[in-house]
């Protein structure tokens, strides 16, 4: 049988790129078939170098919230090309990015730019560190910080998909520092932090979890959080990588009404284009070199391409608000799965929040790590790779979120609801 294109790429890859991709999850290898390499991208669609078109539910693992090349976004970096690509110098762009997450994210006062999430949260928790003078730090398990050697202690995302439960070479005495709890667990918390309060540096978060795939916080967990940390003085740094510009234009704190110390976005704020940032209450981040003593640096931190496409994106936001819009499609495409799911009796949930869903095979509530572990991974992989023969992209594990764009249209929605249908009765 004659090989594709996607499949004689992913051969000579795997000859001269570890696991033949640049990110673990991308491998395919949970739901046993080959990565597509992939073309070129419109809108909602994503298509492969064998000319498939799919509609796409990755959207980049997140950033693309207005789709694919979406015109204002292409514009902005076209025209900065001509300014340069990266100058490792202050430029006006800068500026223009930070004031716009200030006046989106209500707890920023100050942020600095980075080029990933994982700089972000990494660069985020030696600032609590230092701001607090303590070294220990909660997580929780299944969230995924980055790849951080403080923060792959019972990790989510490709940590989770791959089944690593942690990583090789990284030294002991370090991870002694992280303590991971369950997720949604305020007694776990609260036990811990009657112990060890006055030693605990920060407790970060997903405040909505993406990456044991979406979990959604109980409605008094935030909240708990954010009082008990105040109580031992300790910070509380939400992770909204993911969900910064995503849920709601003001991220997880804006919809759930909590004030984080500090705050880690990525993602969209990059409109396509590796960016990160970390931010938070002046005090704080007036700690940050050179203002204070707390070393990061970066080379491309700020670049004119990357500074320019996020601009673009959060300005569009702005000004097009398509937040209700975007909850609207993606609360009818989860319903409709729902009443699939109960019409062809399989044993499945799905829940959404913004414009994130997410789907576990099993019937049984998910509200930690633990629980979404019991999702049944063989009929996941079965429903991946069927759905994706009939045209839906969707992340290549049960441990990622799925996201609905402006671009994607309702006619999409229906046809992935009718494949859906399709696939559930045949599974």
């Amino acid at each position: 049988m004659k090989k594709t294109n996607s499949e004689m790429l992913y051969e000579r890859a795997c000859k001269l790129i570890p696991g033949g991709v640049n990110s673990p999850v991308r491998a395919c290898r949970s739901v046993g078939t080959y990565p597509l390499f992939i073309e070129r991208a419109e809108g909602s669609r994503i298509y492969d170098v064998d000319g498939h078109a799919y509609i796409d539910y990755v959207g980049s693992w997140g950033p693309m919230i207005l789709g694919h090349r979406h015109p204002q976004v292409i514009d902005a970096v076209e025209n900065v090309l001509s300014r340069g690509l990266s100058f490792g110098a202050p430029i006006d762009l800068e500026i223009e990015l930070a004031q716009l997450i200030i006046d989106a994210v209500p707890s920023i006062d100050m942020v600095r730019m980075v080029n990933s999430g994982t700089e972000a949260t990494m660069s985020a928790i030696r600032l609590a560190r230092a701001f607090t003078n303590r070294d220990t730090i909660i997580k929780f398990d299944g969230c995924y910080h980055g790849h951080a050697d403080t923060l792959l202690v019972d990790a989510g995302s490709g940590v989770a998909t791959l089944a690593i439960p942690g990583s090789p070479g990284i030294p002991e005495s370090i991870v002694a520092h992280t303590i991971s709890l369950p997720y949604n667990d305020i007694q776990a918390v609260e036990t811990l932090m009657s112990k060890k309060g006055k030693s605990i540096a920060a407790i970060i978060v997903e405040p909505v979890a993406g990456n044991m795939g979406l979990v959604l916080p109980k409605p008094e967990f935030l909240k708990y959080l954010r009082d008990i940390t105040k109580s031992h003085g300790t910070l509380l740094i939400f992770d909204e990588v993911m969900t910064g510009f995503r849920v709601s234009y003001g991220g997880a704190q804006e919809l759930y009404n909590i004030d984080p110390d500090i705050t880690c976005l990525g993602k969209i704020i990059g409109g396509g284009l590796p960016v990160g940032a970390y931010g938070g209450k002046k005090h704080i981040m007036e700690m940050v070199a050179p203002q204070g003593q707390v070393y990061q640096a970066g080379t491309l931190s700020g670049n004119p391409v990357a500074m320019a496409a996020g601009i673009a994106t959060l300005k569009t936001l702005h000004t097009t608000n398509p937040y209700a819009e975007l909850s609207k499609k993606t609360e009818h495409l989860v319903q409709g799965m729902t009443q699939l799911i109960t019409k062809t009796g399989k044993k499945a949930t799905a829940s959404c929040v913004g414009s994130m869903f997410g789907l576990f095979f099993t019937d049984q509530p998910i509200t930690n790590f633990k629980e979404a572990k019991t999702s049944n991974l063989a009929m996941f992989k079965s429903y991946y790779t069927s759905m994706l023969s009939l045209g839906i992209y969707l992340a290549p594990s049960q441990f990622e979120a799925g996201f609905v764009s402006t671009a994607h249209s309702d006619e999409d929605i229906a046809t992935t609801l009718t494949t859906f249908q399709t696939v559930m009765e045949k599974l």
